[in-house]
C-alpha cells in the first residue's frame, strides 16, 4: 500500500507537470493559421522560414550561433523568394532578442519591407528618440514616438518586442509591446499591404532602398514571427519564443518516460 500511494503521488506530479507544459505548448496555437514567417535560428533550421513561405536567410556579414541570429554594426541579414499570401493590412512582428549595445541607432530587429520602393514597417530601435523603441515606417507615415515607451538601460537580457497593425479605417491602428506589457498606442496611416513576389524580411536594418540597407541594430535575435493577423496583448503574452511542435513531441516522450513506479 505505501509503495502503490508513492506511485500515485509521483503520478500526480508527473501529470501537474504535463498538464503545466501541455498549457505552455497550446499557448503557441494563438493565431497559428496566420503564422506567414517564422524563424527560430536552432541547430538544423538556422536559415529557414519553418512556415515556408520565405526563402532560407542570407547571411550578410551576421551570423547564428547557439541559436541565435547576430547582428551588428553592417552585420545584417535577408529573406526573400516570399509565396505565401498578401501581407496586411493588418499584421503582428514579433522578436524576441537579446540588445548587446544600446547606443546603436535606426536599426530593426525585424522589418516588413518592398523589394520596388520605399515602404516598410519595423520594430525599429533607437531612431527618434535614444534607447527606446517604435513603429517604424517610410517616411514615418506609420510612425509617433511611443508613449509612455520604454528606455532600455540594460544589455544582455532577453526581451520581447510585438507591434500590431489594425485596420482602422484605411489608417493604421498601432499597439507595441514590450514583454507583453503596451508602451504605445496610436492610430496613423495609412495602413498599407505587400504583394508575394515583392517583399522580403530584413533583420538589422529598418529599410533596404535601392540597394542600401539603413540602421543597424547589435543584438541577437531568438526568434522572429510574421503574423498574417493582429495579435491582442492576451494573445502575445500567451506565446513562448522557439516552441515548435517537434520540440514538444520529444519533451512530451521525455516526461512520459519518467512515467513507472518509483523503486
Amino acid at each position: 500500500m505505501i509503495r502503490l500511494g508513492r506511485y500515485f503521488t509521483f503520478s500526480f506530479s508527473v501529470i501537474l507537470l504535463l498538464g503545466s507544459f501541455v498549457m505552455s505548448a497550446l499557448g503557441q496555437g494563438e493565431k497559428k493559421e496566420d503564422l506567414i514567417g517564422h524563424w527560430t535560428f536552432e541547430k538544423g533550421a538556422e536559415l529557414e522560414d519553418l512556415t515556408g513561405h520565405f526563402g532560407d536567410i542570407d547571411l550578410l556579414g551576421a551570423d547564428v550561433k547557439d541559436g541565435k541570429l547576430r547582428l551588428g554594426s553592417n552585420e545584417w541579414a535577408i529573406t526573400t523568394g516570399y509565396k505565401g499570401p498578401d501581407i496586411g493590412p493588418e499584421k503582428t512582428l514579433i522578436t524576441w532578442l537579446y540588445l548587446d549595445d544600446l547606443n546603436v541607432t535606426r536599426g530593426a530587429t525585424l522589418a516588413v519591407n518592398k523589394s520596388s520602393a520605399d515602404t516598410f514597417d519595423a520594430i525599429v530601435y533607437a531612431e527618434r528618440q535614444p534607447k527606446r523603441w517604435m513603429a517604424g515606417s517610410s517616411f514615418f507615415r506609420r510612425t509617433e514616438d511611443a508613449n509612455p515607451g520604454f528606455e532600455e538601460k540594460e544589455t544582455g537580457k532577453l526581451i520581447q518586442l510585438a507591434i500590431s497593425y489594425e485596420d482602422d479605417g484605411g489608417n493604421a491602428k498601432i499597439m507595441i509591446y514590450r514583454n507583453g506589457k503596451v508602451i504605445g498606442d496610436y492610430t496613423k496611416g495609412p495602413i498599407v499591404s505587400w504583394k508575394g513576389g515583392d517583399v522580403e524580411a530584413l533583420f538589422g536594418p529598418r529599410a533596404l532602398i535601392g540597394g542600401t540597407a539603413y540602421g543597424w541594430v547589435v543584438a541577437r535575435v531568438e526568434d522572429a514571427r510574421i503574423y498574417n493577423a493582429v495579435l491582442d496583448e492576451k494573445e502575445i503574452n500567451n506565446l513562448v519564443e522557439n516552441t515548435l511542435d517537434v520540440g514538444a513531441e520529444g519533451r512530451l516522450t521525455t516526461v512520459w518516460g519518467m512515467l513507472k513506479v518509483p523503486k
